[in-house]
């Protein structure tokens, strides 16, 4: 699995950090996801695909390896 977030749609609702907080942070200037780790360890992939699906600007992309 491999990760990327696009920062310019997001609106700092921190759903991925709270779904996802090894992976995910936010800036403390303005709350914009940072992350943490773009290629998580198989134990949190079900935490980072829920923290995609609730993300409500569709900011973080997942791929999923073969």
């Amino acid at each position: 699995m491999k990760l990327t977030v696009d920062q310019d749609r997001c609106c700092g609702a921190g759903a991925c950090v709270l779904a996802a907080p090894e992976v995910f942070d936010q800036r403390d200037e303005d709350g914009v996801v940072t992350l943490l780790d773009p290629e998580p360890a198989p134990d949190r992939h079900d935490a980072v695909r829920e923290a995609a699906a609730v993300c409500p600007t569709a900011a973080i992309q997942v791929t999923e390896s073969g």
